[in-house]
């Protein structure tokens, strides 16, 4: 359901209830504009770049529809990013001159829980100043020559997705990382947005020590979801026993039905690891079966990420799945020294695979939210990859205060 207040921002002459951006217009934290050093060029009722550009509202914790107006005077391909690079509309072509409307739902939130200005998530360093994090909404503007002609937002309540899980599924703000939570909005029509509260190091026990668990309660409605996936942490010399693990997750589905609200459980995916037979080996322990059993013994709603990530991997085979997972040469990117040999996490093309799979999930479950699924999406077998040669997403320039790639997931 829409509420009420809309801002309307337009890129040329504006009628009354609008806000003319021009290419001045620069954000603040009472008026809405473009930041990070990278205003468009403002014409023929356009605002438009060369290069990727930010724009930003300051707005209160929440979910919001935006309805953005693409095109230019040139040919253009919008990608849209929101907050920390969450996928929102993917290579929007438009043709010289013409329009084309779009719109996306996306969450805006605040370590602040329930109101209390000392009840606060416990941000990790890394996560200080991070865009998902503020009282703003930010939008990235990407691709071949990016443009819009308006945009509205406009404040909304309706069923959410909540994220809680590890650096395999947060939204990573730096490239050339990536995570399938961040992937996820792409895949889904407006009625339902996604609120990604998963971190970096995260276990199912540090969530809730760290509040993240807390928060997530104390803004979940009936009829919202939590999808949880750990494991990749909790596996860790003296992190999480399987005992304690089975016991917590049956303690999230336990406050999330409380609440009125829908659990679903994600086993994670398979790290990189093949045998002499390029079949993928289980690195995880017993942490993927237990969650099986825990989803079995709860009769909870079930992703089953780690079957479906064994049958993607070993199609991409172990030269191919190099191209999915953080293996870079020295200084494929800014401030990247050295080489990147990472068999956990996840670039863009195996972020976004990934994220094709939990579609496929939920679709597989049969859960009420397949019906906002994206129409222009086809059903994914994860033996049949998207190659990777035709997989392009346009990079979001590396802030100039990240002096050090290979850190910045890692935590």
């Amino acid at each position: 359901a829409l509420a009420a207040h809309a801002q309307q921002f337009v890129c040329g002459k504006a009628h009354s209830d609008s806000v003319q951006l021009i290419a001045s217009s620069l954000y603040t934290a009472t008026a809405a504009g473009f930041e990070m050093n990278a205003a468009p060029e403002v014409r023929d009722n356009s605002c438009s770049s060369e290069k990727p550009f930010f724009f930003s509202a300051a707005l209160p914790e929440g979910s919001y529809r935006v309805a953005v107006v693409l095109g230019t005077d040139q040919p253009s391909t919008t990608t849209v990013w929101a907050e920390a690079r969450r996928l929102m509309l993917e290579k929007v072509a438009v043709q010289a001159k013409a329009s084309a409307k779009r719109t996306f739902d996306v969450n805006v939130r605040l370590p602040r829980i329930a109101g209390d200005a000392t009840h606060l998530v416990k941000l990790k360093p890394r996560e200080i100043g991070n865009l998902d994090w503020d009282n703003k909404l930010t939008l990235e503007f990407n691709g071949n020559r990016p443009g819009f002609r308006s945009i509205s937002i406009t404040p909304i309540k309706e069923p959410t997705i909540y994220l809680a899980g590890d650096s395999t599924m947060v939204d990573q703000d730096v490239e050339p990382w990536a995570a399938w939570g961040q992937m996820l909005p792409r895949f889904f029509r407006p009625g339902v947005v996604i609120a990604n509260h998963a971190e970096s190091g995260e276990t199912i026990k540090s969530f809730e020590g760290e509040q993240r668990f807390a928060k997530v309660m104390s803004l979940i409605q009936p009829g919202d979801y939590l999808f949880m996936q750990f494991g990749h942490n909790d596996q860790k010399p003296n992190a999480v026993s399987i005992d304690d693990y089975k016991k917590l997750l049956a303690v999230y589905i336990a406050q999330t039905r409380a609440k009125g609200a829908i659990p679903v459980l994600v086993t994670s995916m398979n790290r990189r690891t093949f045998d002499d037979n390029g079949k993928i080996t289980n690195s995880l322990a017993g942490y993927p079966d237990a969650v099986r059993e825990v989803a079995a013994a709860e009769h909870t709603a079930l992703i089953d990420l780690n079957a479906m990530s064994k049958i993607l991997f070993e199609a991409m085979g172990p030269d191919g799945s190099m191209k999915a997972f953080m293996h870079y040469a020295a200084n494929a990117f800014p401030n990247q020294t050295q080489p990147i040999s990472d068999d956990t996490h996840f670039n863009k093309y195996g972020a976004y695979e990934l994220a094709r799979c939990v579609v496929n999930g939920i679709r597989e479950a049969k859960l009420p939210l397949r019906k906002f699924l994206s129409k222009d999406i086809p059903d994914f077998d994860p033996s049949k990859p998207d190659p990777e040669a035709t997989f392009d997403l346009p990079a979001t320039p590396i802030p100039p205060k990240t002096t050090n790639v290979m850190k910045v997931p890692q935590v």
